[in-house]
């Protein structure tokens, strides 16, 4: 039976003792939720509070999980030292983290990129040039060829480069010392969401996160600010048509209704207005920038008030209202603790915030000190996104690095959340959409794929594919002309010479050609990802863990791994499938083959209900 299939069957068996059997903690750990009187309770927790599990909960909500010495550290401080390790990290150093490195894509003649193919090619024929390329004389068939081929180069180039940097900040999540900021930066970047798919420059989207990093658990006024000016998200919201005399509504309305204030708390009349003193406001390269002949000066009444407001006027104004720092707090809590804050707990919340001055790390402070966050209602409510997901599996199994093999944003993406890609300005929906029967079988899919790499498969978009651009492709390098090429319909083997001619047919240029030239000259100077598999070791993890039974290294793996309590049968059919594997309980007897036995156990346990969740 191929490896594959067998565990499998053996998922799919213990999956049934998951939802069959009772709910006995099986974990060599205790699980301790706090009481439920503690709920909505924001006072904080005591030393006498204090545990193993709950500096296990602290770092699985605050960061990215980690491993049993990871949690040890925090549980050997206080609640107030473990909390503060993790929220005051300006002093935590994080030289071990890599610049981002460019493949060289960029070059001055992209500045003013055109917004669509007709706009490029248009431009050259006005002007006999765009993108820095010359159009070929007139007399010659497809003499704006080089123009398209231009257009969507960037395109390609912009994509892939995209991916590393998705795999760079992957590896920043998985690297940092300092993991409450990365998983901010997470929170921010589904916050004011804007996608590359529309924004078409990489670079804006690192200019991005290098903003939420900074501004991670500074000061919410100060990130409200960098944000509206940033360049990803001007050009997202349409900036460059918010001109006096038209403005465009687009960044006003979703300030309020998705960045600040909530749906209900602001008129249609403020959302016009707002939009009046945004006007003007753009972007040159990655510089901000204000059109000053282009922005409107008049008089402006915006939410009660009236001035000769500009846009950060509007937002200020926007900050004094009680409303924001509950909107925001609210949404900070149900990002690290449950969905279901209640009124009660949700004005408490705001209190704080406004109190200190949009200052986030006060407020952060008190939500992962207070019992509300260790309380029964708190445990197990939270269901991991697939980023925080992958990179929580790679932090506890010891993973250095984030591997290539298999690759991470088609990984992700197969989970439903594509980096850098949110599907609309609202972000992802977040809690139970990352959760349906089909996405539950692909995370298993996921660990089985981390724990029992396929070398072969790098998924890597490649021009080189027998569909779309590189049908092209492919007949190009094989010596076709360039009419037979293109007929992505016909055998150009069983054309007749009259049939090639009607081909060279009289035309500007050709997207399919453009397609395959754009992926071919994005590939030679892209940078490649390195494509190792995951590098730990099972057989030491749990022997170093003291385990020297086949009880005892399934307790270990689901100590380790889980958050919750699983079906009492599972444990019981773990334990039998690990003997029957390496054919005695002793692991001394099975070191030298049990590795992957181990794996077979863990990916088993990660593909229960109760991993995807903490």
């Amino acid at each position: 039976m191929k490896t594959r299939h067998r565990l499998a069957v053996v998922a799919g068996a213990a999956l049934a003792l998951c939802v069959a059997g009772s709910t006995v903690a099986a974990q060599s750990n205790d699980w301790e939720p706090g009481p439920a009187s503690w709920t909505g309770d924001l006072a904080p927790i005591t030393a006498a509070d204090w545990s193993y599990d709950r500096a296990e909960h602290l770092l699985g909500r605050a960061g990215f999980s980690g491993t049993p010495e990871d949690v040890q550290r925090l549980a050997d401080m206080t609640p107030e030292e473990a909390v503060s390790a993790l929220v005051d990290y300006d002093e935590i150093a994080n030289d071990q983290l890599e610049p981002f490195e460019h493949s060289g894509f960029w070059d001055e003649t992209l500045m003013q990129f055109p917004p669509s193919r007709p706009a490029a090619t248009d431009r050259a024929m006005a002007l006999g040039a765009s993108m820095g390329i010359r159009v070929k004389p007139e007399f010659v068939n497809r003499h704006m060829q080089p123009v398209s081929d231009r257009f969507f180069y960037w395109l390609r180039a912009t994509a892939l480069e995209t991916r590393r940097v998705g795999y760079w900040w992957a590896e920043r999540m998985l690297d940092t010392n300092r993991p409450l900021q990365e998983k901010m930066a997470l929170f921010w970047h589904g916050h004011f969401a804007t996608a590359q798919n529309k924004v078409r420059d990489y670079r804006k989207m690192l200019l991005q996160i290098d903003t939420f990093e900074r501004h991670a658990a500074g000061n919410f006024g100060e990130l409200l600010v960098a944000v509206a000016q940033d360049p990803g998200m001007l050009y997202y919201l349409d900036a460059g048509v918010n001109v006096k005399g038209a403005a465009n509504e687009n960044f006003a309305r979703e300030v309020m209704e998705l960045f600040t204030m909530g749906v209900g708390n602001y008129s249609e009349m403020d959302v016009r207005e707002a939009a009046r003193a945004f006007t003007g406001w753009n972007f040159v390269n990655l510089d901000f920038v204000v059109n000053e002949e282009q922005h409107d000066d008049e008089e402006k009444t915006f939410l009660g008030r009236t001035g000769n407001f500009d846009g950060v006027d509007v937002l200020h104004i926007i900050l004094e209202q009680p409303i924001t720092a509950e909107y925001i707090a609210s949404k900070i809590y149900r990002f690290f603790v449950r969905e279901d804050p209640s009124p009660e707990l949700q004005a408490e919340l705001g209190a704080v915030f406004r109190d200190n001055h949009y200052e986030l790390k006060p407020l952060l402070r008190t939500i992962f000190l207070s019992r509300d966050f260790y309380s029964e209602a708190s445990y197990g409510a939270h269901i991991k996104g697939p980023v925080e997901h992958v990179i929580a599996m790679l932090k506890q199994l010891g993973a250095p690095d984030v591997p290539g093999v298999p690759d991470f944003n088609s990984t992700t993406i197969a989970l439903g959340q594509h980096l850098l890609n949110p599907p609309s300005v609202a972000g992802w929906a977040q809690g139970r959409s990352w959760i349906t029967p089909a996405l539950l079988q692909e995370r298993g899919n996921v660990a089985f794929n981390y724990l029992f790499p396929d070398v072969i498969d790098f998924r890597d978009p490649s021009f080189l594919a027998r569909t779309g651009d590189g049908v092209v492709g492919e007949r190009l390098r094989s010596g076709f002309d360039f009419g037979a090429a293109i007929n992505i319909d016909g055998d150009p083997n069983q054309m007749t010479a009259f049939d090639l001619t009607l081909l060279e047919r009289d035309e500007l240029f050709n997207t399919r050609v453009s397609g395959y030239r754009a992926w071919a000259e994005a590939v030679r100077k892209l940078i490649p990802t390195p494509r190792g598999a995951a590098r730990f070791d099972m057989t030491q993890m749990v022997l170093d863990s003291g385990a020297e039974t086949t009880d005892e290294a399934v307790d270990h793996l689901l100590g380790r791994f889980l958050r919750m309590p699983v079906a009492a049968g599972l444990r019981d059919a773990l334990v039998e499938l690990l003997e029957g594997e390496l054919g005695t309980r002793d692991l001394a007897r099975a070191r030298t083959y049990m590795e992957d036995p181990l794996r077979m156990v863990t990916h088993i346990i990660m593909s229960t209900p109760e991993y995807q969740i903490d």
